[in-house]
Formats: C-alpha cells, structure tokens, sequence
C-alpha cells in the first residue's frame, strides 16, 4: 500500500525528483498524494486529491515559485502517494502531515494500530486534529517529545509508542536530517556516492535512473540521514546496524512502460522471456526445497489474492506429479491453524512483493515454533526473502501493474518444477516447461491479441461473467475471475465445474458468458459436459482449449501443455481482461480501491 519517497543531497530542484519517483510508485496507491520540500526556515508542501498522472515540477512551480536562495545547500524533500486506510479521500487526510506547531512533517505507510489512545492522551494536552488519520498522531507525538528532545530522540521515543506495521518517514524544520523507519512494510535506501545523495523510496524502480546501489532496512530498524551519511538503528536495542550495499541488477527499461499504453499489456507480453528465466533456476536448490518438504511433517503452501491461487494449482500438481498432499491455506487465514504446527513444519510461502502483510505474519508464525520457510519470490531482497531458510525467485523483472501477470505464470512454472522434483523427474518437467514457453512465444503476437479482441467487443457490456474448470484449472477459474474483477470491474465468478448443478448454475441467463478452461487431459469430458449445461440455459460459451468443441460459441486456442495447461490457459484470460479495461475506459494499470502491494493486514 502506499507509496512513499524521499530525497537527501545537493540537487537543485529535489521536488522534481520527488515528483518523478512518486510516479513511478503509483501503482501502490493513488487516490491522493503530496509532497513537502525543507526550505531555509520553513517547510512548502502541497497536497492533491487523485493521481499524480500528468502533474509536473513546472506546475508545482506555479503554485509557489523556489528560489534556490529559499534553500539549504542540502536539500530535503519528501513525498507520499495514498492509498487510504484511516479516513476518507480528502485533502486533509493525503500525506505529509505535520505537527501542531509545524516543527516535524512525516509521511507514512501501514497502520498504527494503537494510534486512539495515543490520540486521546494528545487531545488532553492540547492537541488539535486536522485529518481522520492516525498518521497525524505521530506528528503530534513527536512534537510532544521535542519539548524535552532534539529531534532523533523524540522520534525513538515516539516510535517505541507505536503499535502495528508501518513504513514512516520525518523531516524537522530546524535540522538538516532526515529519518525513516520501518516495522512490517517496505522502505529500501539508494546511495549515490559520488555525489553525496540518498533516496528513500517503497520500491526499487522509484530511484532506479539515479543509482543500483541499495541498502535495505529490517523490521525493527531506523536510517538516521545527515551531511555525515546514513546511520542504522536498532529501534528496540538502539545498537548500531551495518548494512552492506547491494548492487541491483534490474535495468531501468525494465520498469518503464516503453512502447506499450500500459504497464499490463507490457507485462503480459514479457512472458515470451520470463517463463524461460523461472525456468532457470539452481537444480541443486530445486531439489534441497523437495527434499525439505519430503521430510516435513505437514507442508503448507501459503499465498494471498493471485498468489493463493498459484498455491492452490501448486495442490493439483503435486498430487497428480508427486502423488503427493500439501496443505493450502491463505495468508490470512494460517494462524488459525497454528494449533496443529510444529518444528517440523514447512511453510512455501508465494508472493510477488515478498512484502504481503498476511504472508509475513504466517511467516512470524511458524518461525516461533521453529519450523523452516520457503520463498517463491520475484523480489530477493524483499523482507520474506530474508526470514526465509531457501528462497527461489521468480526472475520477472519489475511488475509495475497492479494486476499480477508475468510473475503469476512464472510461480506456476516453479511450483510445477518443485511436482517433477519430487519424483526425481526435474529434467522432464524443465523439457515440458521450455516447449511451453515457446509455445507461449508463438501465442502472443498481434493476431492472437485481434482475435480475443473481437470476443472483448461481444462481451464489454456484459454484467456477469462466469468462469469454469476442472482439477488443474479450477484455480485458475478463481484467479479468471480475479482477473477480470480487477480491471474490468465485470461481476466475474469463477467455479468448479461440477459445482455448477449445486446453486451457481441459477445465475445463468439468456447470453451470460461462461469462460471455459480445458485442458486435454482427463477433465476434459467432463468440463465440455458442464458447458454443455450452462449453454443449455442460454450462456454463451467461451472455450480456451487446445482444440475446438461443438459446445463453444467462441473459441480461443491455446496449445496442448499437458500439464502446463494452467500456465497457458490464464494468458488469454489476462489478455481479455485488459482489453475489457481499456474498452470500458478503466485504467488497467491502477484499478480502483487496489494497491499493488497489501502491506497492511
């Protein structure tokens, strides 16, 4: 959730980056945004309602005109892109936030979860409430312990208050600092040396263009900025933390649109390259992960929204490969379990951001009790990577767009590698996933992309879409419909198909369209049979199959995988979907009320 960034270093104009890096960090919120710049004794901040879209530096300019004699030699901006948890979509309530005498302007991430009784103690001192926040009222809490500290005690102080998991970042008027702190969301730091800067940003491709070089900040730890360099904390012990540099291998084309209208549409066309990079990962550590869930008592998958549907298809395959039971369970929903775990216990935990609050705390969970952790991660250095035991990334590249695309199919690939790994047949499921992703690479090409177009247009004003599949691709019917709720913003549900007689099939009226997954395999009878009973109560049938079916109205092809079926047959959906988003003038990239990464319980 939300995007925050921040600028340290001798720039002329530090809002101008400011304001480019907080577009680039979007897609973790945007319903409003704001930023604030140090000035010689003062602080200029500006808040908006909405996107940033198409706002610029020229036009901040314009609101109020910054002379470089307003600033310090070290300039200090900072800058925040919302996506609302405590209070409506307001002006009041977009970020920074400041104190009540406007000594300290802070932005912030997550949740304070203690932030009422802090806020009633505040109100009996005299403290006066601008926004529905609880952000305000760690401004006001810090203001509070400067009447007896300098700046950096009273935020350790302040934050040794707080509750819950959040990402926060603070400037003082007086004092050419600045300081960030993390518990439970994401807050990495970029150091240019040569020229003396630092960035702090949510994610990496915010600061990307201007340095590789990143320090991650832990759970529980401060960054303290200054013209002496960054200083590390402990928060809880206060002990001094020394952090290595990580050289980032990402390309800055990667996390740019290019020639594409969308990230989406952008992403969903890197899987001609990226299965082949899942692909291509250490057997030596394939095979340490499916040796660790042999000797498990109990392995449990676990995975929030499109990641928990990956994990579910991870069920199918290993049952069907490995003739062998994992557990499956959402990250939510794992402590409720925790009565049964112990020592002995796997968690694979699957994730785009290694970030997901509820992945985390299923993570905290079996770490109490001593067992081991797994990670299926496209960010290695993310938090889930490093209280992981093993972590096997994804290698998608930056995937910008809310809407999980290419690093979907690449988990897929890795879970079905980890099935064939356990049967010691890891060469015959890397031989069938490199013909899958070239058979992926035939697929996505313009005529392919016509041809689900004309079906978009059939379908664009359609009310209710339902999806349907059996064993391996039933799954992928939940993540058809996610798909397609997320940027389309259609009603879409997705069904086991031999579940339809049991209630669904009542919601099929005359024309309401019913996405068939097929596989060749030995579901196939039995899901043409189900379409078979939805178009007989007037659905209109879409099959994406390997081959063609009387009971279709409209066919998508997609090749024969075999066991790969769900890697292929999710493409065509991802497709429709965005094209679906684009038809109804949605932004597919941003869809409303969603947040790339779920940082907050």
């Amino acid at each position: 959730m939300c995007g925050i960034f921040a600028y340290f270093g001798p720039q002329t104009n530090p809002l101008e980056i400011v304001i480019k890096g907080l577009k680039k960090l979007e897609y973790r919120g945007y319903d409003s945004w704001g930023v604030a710049l140090k000035t010689n004794n003062d602080f200029l901040i500006h808040k908006e309602v909405g996107k940033i879209g198409d706002f610029s530096f020229s036009d901040l300019q314009k609101i109020f005109p910054i002379s470089n004699s307003q600033l310090p030699i070290i300039k200090i901006a900072i800058g925040h892109s919302r996506w609302a948890t405590h209070g409506g979509v307001t002006e009041y309530n977009a970020h920074p936030h400041w104190s009540k005498n406007k000594e300290v302007v802070l932005c912030h991430n997550g949740i304070f979860e203690n932030y009422l009784k802090i806020k009633e103690k505040l109100i009996k001192k005299g403290y006066t409430f601008r926004s529905e926040t609880d952000t305000e009222v760690l401004a006001h809490l810090v203001e509070e312990y400067m009447h007896e500290s300098n700046f950096e005690n009273a935020v350790k102080k302040a934050l040794s208050e707080i509750e819950g998991r959040y990402a926060v970042i603070l400037i003082s008027k007086h004092e050419d600092k600045l300081i960030a702190a993390r518990r439970g969301s994401p807050l990495i730091i970029g150091k240019n040396g040569h020229d003396g800067e630092y960035f702090i940003a949510s994610d990496i491709p915010a600061f990307l263009e201007y340095t590789n070089k990143v320090q991650y900040l832990d759970d529980d730890e401060m960054v303290i900025i200054d013209v002496s360099g960054a200083r590390f904390e402990n928060m809880r012990t206060h002990e001094k933390v020394n952090k290595r540099i990580v050289e980032i291998e990402w390309k800055v084309e990667e996390a740019e649109k290019g020639e594409y209208p969308h990230f989406m549409i952008k992403e969903i066309m890197e899987q001609k390259n990226t299965l082949y990079r899942a692909i291509n990962q250490s057997a030596e550590k394939i095979h340490e992960v499916a040796k660790a869930i042999k000797s498990a008592r109990g392995t449990f998958f676990v995975g929030c929204g499109t990641a928990g549907k990956v994990c579910m298809t991870a069920e199918y395959l290993f049952s069907k490969i490995a003739k062998r039971h994992i557990n499956v369970i959402f990250g939510s929903e794992f402590k409720f379990h925790q009565d049964f775990l112990t020592d002995k216990s796997l968690l694979i935990s699957v994730s785009q951001s290694g970030e997901t609050a509820d992945s985390l705390e299923a993570i905290e969970v079996i770490k109490k009790l001593g067992g081991r952790v797994v990670s299926i991660l496209n960010n290695e250095a993310s938090t889930m990577a490093r209280l992981s035991d093993i972590v096997l990334p994804n290698k998608a590249g930056p995937e910008k767009a809310v809407a999980s695309t290419k690093a979907t199919t690449a988990q897929l690939a890795i879970c079905t590698l980890l099935a064939y790994a356990m049967v010691d047949k890891l060469d015959e499921g890397e031989k069938l996933l490199i013909k899958t992703a070239s058979q992926i690479n035939d697929m996505l090409n313009p005529r392919y992309e016509d041809h689900i177009y004309k079906l978009s247009e059939k379908i664009k004003s359609a009310e209710n879409i339902y999806i349907i599949g059996r064993g391996l691709n039933y799954p992928m019917a939940l993540e058809s419909a996610i798909k397609l709720q997320e940027v389309s913003y259609i009603h879409a549900q997705g069904f086991a198909g031999g579940e339809l007689k049991h209630g669904p099939i009542a919601l099929i009226s005359e024309n309401t369209p019913c996405i068939a997954l097929v596989a060749n395999d030995e579901s196939k009878s039995e899901i043409l049979s189900n379409a078979m009973e939805v178009k007989s109560r007037g659905g209109y049938i879409i099959g994406i199959s390997p081959e063609n079916a009387e009971v279709f109205d409209y066919w998508i092809k997609v090749p024969d995988c075999g066991n790969c079926s769900p890697i292929v047959n999710i493409i065509p959906v991802q497709i429709l979907a965005y094209q679906l988003a684009v038809m109804r003038e949605n932004n597919p990239d941003m869809p409303r009320n969603l947040a790339k990464s779920v940082t907050v319980k």
